[in-house]
């Protein structure tokens, strides 16, 4: 899978970067299989948390972070993990 990186303009004007893929995890020697979610606003990270996605799952990713844009520019969501776990979570 290739990471899936979009932009959102939040309510408040900051700007947040989500990224939906494979992330290499710098504590394991082997190759990871766990799709994780990145958000970042104003260049700190404010959400990471891994999915329910297998790596195949190209459109059901470009989905999610499409699901998950939409809801943080309307405000609907927060840009943390607890906001973004049910989408995480959601089998798709």
């Amino acid at each position: 899978m290739e990471t899936i990186e979009e932009k959102a303009l939040l309510p408040d004007g900051s700007e947040a970067l989500v990224r939906v893929g494979v992330f290499d995890d710098p504590y394991l020697e082997e190759e990871t299989e766990t799709v994780g979610i990145e958000v970042v606003v104003d260049g700190e990270t404010s959400a990471a948390l891994n999915t329910v996605l297998d790596p195949d799952q190209d459109a059901e990713a470009r989905r999610l972070v499409e699901e998950i844009i939409s809801g943080l520019e309307s405000g609907d969501l927060e840009p943390t993990a607890a906001a973004l776990e049910p989408l995480a979570d959601e089998p798709r």
